[in-house]
């Protein structure tokens, strides 16, 4: 049996479209996220990628405690934390990190780069002397990269680079040391030449401190090298999770072949037949039935439009949702 480190079982996620009248008193609803298990082991990076839209933010934000599921559960080492209260849920930011996507939105403007790397342990009231806070954030900071760090102590965000800003934003979890970082699209508003920074820092974080990570993207290209294990979202459901390499060079569902046919490569020998998906993703209030994939597979069969499919087994660790497997 697997000592998994994170447990999510069926998790949803689901919003109101709009609220209920006299004239209307069904309200819909927009299933966000509908139905997600996943598992990640001590020390694993799982990358969650699909076009935007598909759920991973959300999924995201409800694994940080930041929305409230609908139904389902997550443990966190071996406790369930699906519904904590304020107390367990303060406690889990410690151990809980998330980077978000923008480093603009996420720094406060009026602080320096020390008041807010050093702000997490205030409110959790993690210090006792001005000199050990001191440490902590100076740590946190050459740890993320900006070193020496008594250079950015001082200055305002708007001082930064948006890479030395990203860097900043990861400073701010780690000085908490936590156990699982969260990062959404953490190199999506970067130029193309500080992406691989940013991800070779993760990697070396993940070496160093033995942090797990789950990294959201809609880039398949820039998790080769970097998540042990990858899973593709579509409309809220993981439709493919497995090994990297497996996933990445034996594709199994067809959602997933398309997002890697449009992968630029530079050996034009290695380039994959474009797959072009048509028609938009359907609205996830009035969902298709049997797979909800199938207005826009390319190879979808009747039984695709009634029956939903489950897990099928491709190899060690690597399974889809999808009837066509095999065929």
């Amino acid at each position: 049996m697997q000592d998994y480190f994170l447990e999510v079982q069926d998790l949803k996620k689901y919003f109101l479209a709009g609220r209920p009248s006299m004239f209307n008193r069904a309200v819909e609803q927009v299933h966000a996220v509908d139905g997600v298990s996943l598992q990640l082991r001590r020390g694993e990076v799982v990358a969650i990628v699909g076009e935007s839209g598909c759920g991973k933010s959300t999924l995201a934000l409800t694994l940080m405690g930041l929305e409230e599921p609908t139904d389902g559960k997550i443990i966190f080492e071996s406790k369930e934390i699906t519904h904590a209260n304020e107390h367990d849920r303060k406690l889990l930011r410690q151990r809980i990190q998330m980077v978000f996507q923008d480093p603009y939105e996420s720094l406060n403007p009026t602080q320096t780069i020390g008041e807010i790397v050093g702000e997490p342990l205030d409110v959790h009231g993690l210090i006792h002397s001005k000199s050990e806070r001191e440490l902590k954030v100076v740590k946190a900071l050459e740890d993320a990269g900006l070193k020496p760090a008594e250079t950015y102590m001082h200055r305002f965000p708007h001082q930064l680079s948006g890479g030395q800003r990203q860097r900043v934003v990861i400073a701010g979890a780690l000085v908490l040391e936590p156990h699982l970082l969260i990062a959404d699209e953490p190199v999506s508003m970067l130029d193309v030449s500080i992406r691989a920074e940013i991800l070779n820092l993760l990697a070396d974080l993940r070496r160093t401190r033995q942090i797990s990570i789950i990294l959201i993207t809609h880039d398949l290209g820039t998790v080769g090298y970097f998540a042990d294990r990858i899973a593709v979202m579509y409309l809220g459901r993981i439709v493919e999770i497995g090994p990297t390499h497996e996933v990445l060079t034996n594709p199994q569902h067809p959602y997933t072949k398309a997002l890697l046919s449009v992968v630029p490569v530079p050996n034009p020998r290695l380039r994959r037949e474009r797959v072009i998906l048509q028609g938009e993703t359907p609205n996830p209030i009035h969902l298709p039935s049997g797979c909800r994939f199938h207005p826009r597979c390319p190879i979808v069969v009747e039984r695709c439009k009634v029956e939903d499919p489950a897990y099928v087994e491709t190899g060690e660790s690597h399974q889809t949702a999808c009837w066509m497997v095999g065929t």
